[in-house]
């Protein structure tokens, strides 16, 4: 047996060495690999064509490999090289050569070991592939300028075409033009009278305290906010199947508008969209979740469908960054290399492991000590101590509605056991807490504190117990209670405390999911637990009732002052529901996972794991550690796009300014700098004018005013023949490009010529739409009525829903980033301007007004009628067809009318 044991070992050691002998024999690249990729891929993958931009007849491009982002070879790994699962047919969709012209498996085997010992090719073990970036966008900004001014480049320009400027706009065109585009609102006659007369004397005085007087305006922060939102595709829904409403999403908006109005530095302005949860500015991150996507509950639970939500929930973030920030189509490199960009597939993922911890959905904002948020909630919070302190003094107990939830609050009792007895026969619980009343205050039902939950045997359900209601989860399950038939008990639930506390208030909910992510559903925020008691035990044991919330609801003469005390709670915890830190839609934070280059886009097919950086070609390391947290890869993230060298976010931004001030960019594709969008009309402008952005300390109302108080901008709109032959969209800036201007412009000037606009900054939108079922579609009810006259920035912004009046006039639905609105002319908005029930009540009250105050004269009327809405008086011409036609139809439908002129329509 010893000697067959001795044979057996002897024949396994001789064995291994021959294999060791064969796997020792060194592959020689020119006779044994070379052969095969020249018989079977350098036809199509060679010098002279490249399929796919793949090239196989030098090393540095098989390490590079092709658009498909995936590198063909990596050196000892065989199982990552693409090459190689093309020649094996791994996927049928990527399977090089064909079915018929496979290559032999013996061949397959020989470049899997050539690649698994070091893939050595003689004289090319440094070769590298790199295309050289010779993209103006991607390169640093020029330094060096022959002008110094707007003018003078413009001019130059101007020159070499054989054009000049033309002549000063007149001052009712100026202040209207300059009024609209930095407030979005026409001005006053009044106001442009006074500009007029000033200007008359001293031009530009009068015309620079008119751009600082429009600069300091709230309405700035108003109009430019609308630009951003465009870019970013914000909205209050999120745009699928159910395109629910985004809780408190209208936080951001305010966030924006506030920026905007204070001057705040563009380059602190990206960081605090990027990384605001840890800088005292929550409220800034909405910017990441701006895009739609699709909530989980539509999701389903199906994995591969979860994963691929997922993947498509942070391309909707790179696609807001990308666009508005960095002026790319950062999305192209989703499933391979970008085809015109140096953004590979490699830089896509390593940009969404600097976002993994982004989630879609809601969080209490972190906001600073300093946040006018902050401060009015302190304030409030301090009345509504007062207002309880009150209520306790007089041994009242009392419900509080926080809308998602309610609070039952009462004089303290120091107890070990409680009941909740519920008066209904049916009832559901997602949540439960009970607070101490001294002390930390802490929640005595949280799970580590010991507290043992029963419920009533008879109405148990077993699939749903007690212990969920101190799980911290949210939504539908949750406990419930059902009284079967015959049985005469409804439920209750029974409380033993692991020691005696001082306790004064129960907080609980049905659905407390729905208060955190949404609002405006049908049945949304009913408690499902009706009216219940509040029991302790007496000296003999048995349970006694001590509150009762049906009581608490009663309204006697003997509690009025009670329910004054009530009343006034509740209006304080209203107002603090809107004016403090409250729940919204300005994502969410998760632990980030690991991140892995995706084939083809698919979360099925994970590559090469990554980690968070910027396009390797446009220096992007971050310099974080692999394992950083989320927040730390954000903040570096944002820190990398507003580095000194970084070559496109202030371009881009300059750029922007330019494009709402003109109608067209100097680059006139906005959000794509790269090689499919277009070139630079002006590009040494572009750069100087950069320059002077980052030296103002990123500020743009110093640039918007250099821009408006140059010559470029300050010409007539007029034609001219040899112009328009030359330059017909006037790109070149021979004369101001006159333009339609957008909806809101057009129904927030109306609004203003009636005298009913409400100017209130901020708060939350008015609602125009219904309150619906979960999976119904929104539906337009009221779109005109007085508690919709403020800004149409404050319009409830739903995607996929027209608002029935200027949705036709290109107003976005936010599916699509919006960096250039379109501008169309179809016969809906004549329509809509002549007959929409807004347009008609507003007419109205033009009227009404012109006789209020001009008097019971029809030219008089008329006249104010076109001071209001022209700012101007009309020619004698205008006024004698104008009283003919007031006399045989109306002022109202001539107000109609001058609201459907191209004069009321453009800027001039």
């Amino acid at each position: 047996m010893k000697c067959y044991l001795q044979n057996l070992c002897l024949f396994a050691f001789l064995a291994c060495g021959m294999t060791a002998t064969v796997s020792a024999t060194e592959i020689d690249f020119e006779n044994d690999i070379f052969p095969i990729l020249d018989d079977n891929c350098l036809f199509c993958h060679g010098e002279d064509e490249q399929e796919s931009g793949l090239r196989l007849d030098r090393r540095g491009f098989m390490l590079r490999g092709g658009d498909s982002g995936l590198a063909a070879i990596v050196p000892g790994h065989p199982e990552k090289s693409y090459l190689v699962d093309a020649i094996s047919h791994v996927d049928e969709d990527m399977a090089m050569p064909p079915d018929e012209d496979k290559i032999a498996d013996e061949d397959i085997e020989l470049i899997t070991r050539w690649i698994k010992e070091g893939a050595i090719w003689p004289g090319q073990m440094d070769d590298v592939a790199e295309e050289e970036i010779d993209h103006w966008a991607f390169l640093p900004r020029q330094t060096e300028f022959d002008h110094h001014t707007i003018d003078g480049f413009v001019h130059a320009k101007l020159s070499e075409a054989g054009l000049s400027f033309s002549r000063p706009a007149d001052p009712r065109s100026l202040i209207r033009r300059v009024s609209i585009i930095l407030t979005g609102l026409a001005p006053t006659p009044e106001r442009t009278f006074d500009f007029i007369a000033a200007f008359n004397e001293d031009a530009d005085s009068a015309y620079e305290q008119l751009v600082d007087e429009l600069l300091a305006s709230p309405h700035f922060g108003e109009r430019w906010a609308q630009h951003w939102l465009d870019v970013i595709r914000w909205a209050e829904t999120n745009g699928s199947e159910s395109n629910l409403y985004r809780k408190n999403a209208w936080m951001y908006r305010d966030y924006v508008v506030r920026s905007f109005n204070e001057d705040k530095p563009y380059d602190e302005f990206i960081r605090e969209q990027i990384a605001g949860d840890i800088t005292g500015h929550g409220d800034a991150t909405g910017f990441l979740v701006a895009g739609p996507h699709v909530p989980a509950a539509t999701v389903g639970q199906e994995p591969t469908a979860i994963r691929q939500a997922r993947a498509d929930r942070m391309d909707e973030v790179l696609q807001t960054v990308g666009a508005s920030m960095m002026g790319v189509t950062i999305g192209c490199a989703r499933c391979h290399n970008h085809k015109f960009d140096p953004i590979s597939i490699n830089d896509y993922y390593s940009m969404t492991a600097a976002f993994q911890d982004v989630e879609f959905g809601s969080r209490f904002p972190e906001l600073g000590a300093d946040h006018p948020r902050t401060l009015r909630a302190a304030q409030l919070r301090d009345e509504l101590k007062t207002l309880r302190e009150q209520m306790r003094s007089k041994g009242w107990a009392w419900v509080e509605d926080w809308t998602g939830y309610e609070e039952v609050h009462f004089p303290t009792k120091t107890i070990d056991e409680l009941r909740i007895h519920f008066d209904g026969r049916w009832v559901m619980l997602d949540e439960l807490e009970i607070f101490e009343s001294t002390g930390e205050q802490r929640n005595v039902l949280a799970e580590d504190m010991g507290t043992v939950i029963t419920d009533n045997p008879t109405t148990h359900v077993p699939n749903q117990p007690p212990k969920n209601l101190n799980d911290g989860v949210f939504g539908t399950k949750g406990w419930r209670g059902v009284s079967k038939k015959g049985n005469k008990e409804t439920p209750w639930l029974e409380f033993a405390f692991a020691a005696p506390f001082d306790i004064g208030m129960i907080r609980l909910s049905s659905n407390r999911e729905d208060f955190l992510e949404t609002d405006y559903l049908e049945g949304m925020n009913q408690s499902k637990y009706g009216d219940f008691k509040l029991e302790i035990r007496d000296a003999d044991g048995d349970w006694k009732p001590f509150a009762s919330t049906s009581a608490m609801k009663k309204r006697s003469s003997e509690n009025e002052e009670r329910q004054a005390l009530q009343s006034q709670i509740q209006e304080t915890i209203a107002a603090l529901l809107i004016e403090g830190p409250q729940p919204a839609f300005l994502g969410q934070f998760v632990p980030p996972v690991e991140t892995y280059v995706l084939a083809r886009g698919s979360p099925e097919s994970p590559r090469d794991q990554v980690f968070a950086a910027a396009p390797k070609r446009l220096n992007g390391n971050l310099d974080v550690e692999p394992n950083a947290p989320g927040p730390q890869r954000r903040k570096a993230f944002a820190e990398w796009l507003v580095a000194s060298d970084n070559p496109l976010t202030a371009r881009v931004m300059t750029n922007r300014m330019w494009h709402h001030i003109f109608g067209s960019g100097i680059v006139p594709t906005p959000s794509d700098f790269g090689r499919a969008g277009a070139p630079p009309t002006h590009p040494e402008l572009l750069d100087w004018l950069t320059s002077q952005f980052i030296d103002s300390g990123w500020s743009m109302k110093s640039i918007i005013r250099q821009i408006v108080l140059s010559r470029a901008f300050r010409q007539s709109s007029t034609p001219d023949q040899d112009g328009l032959a030359k330059d017909g969209s006037a790109q070149l800036l021979w004369r101001f490009p006159p333009r339609r201007v957008e909806a809101e412009v057009i129904r927030d000037s109306v609004l203003q010529a009636s005298g009913r606009l409400d100017s209130t900054i901020g708060g939350p939108s008015y609602r125009i739409h219904n309150v619906k079922k979960r999976y119904a579609q929104w539906e337009v009810i009221d779109n005109h009525s007085d508690e919709t006259w403020r800004r149409m920035l404050y319009q409830e912004r739903m995607r996929r829903v027209d608002d029935r009046i200027f949705t036709a006039f290109d107003f976005p639905d936010c599916g699509q980033i919006r960096a250039k609105r379109p501008v169309s002319t179809t016969p809906l908005q004549a329509l809509n301007l002549m007959n929409s029930d807004f347009v008609v009540t507003q007419a109205q009250l033009l009227a009404d007004r012109a006789e209020s105050e001009s008097g019971p004269s029809i030219e008089d009327q008329i006249n104010r009628c076109f001071e209001l809405l022209l700012c101007r008086r009309p020619s004698q011409t205008e006024l004698t067809a104008s009283v003919e036609f007031a006399q045989t139809q109306s002022i109202e439908l001539l107000c109609r009318t001058l609201i459907n002129t191209n004069e009321f329509a453009f800027l001039p």
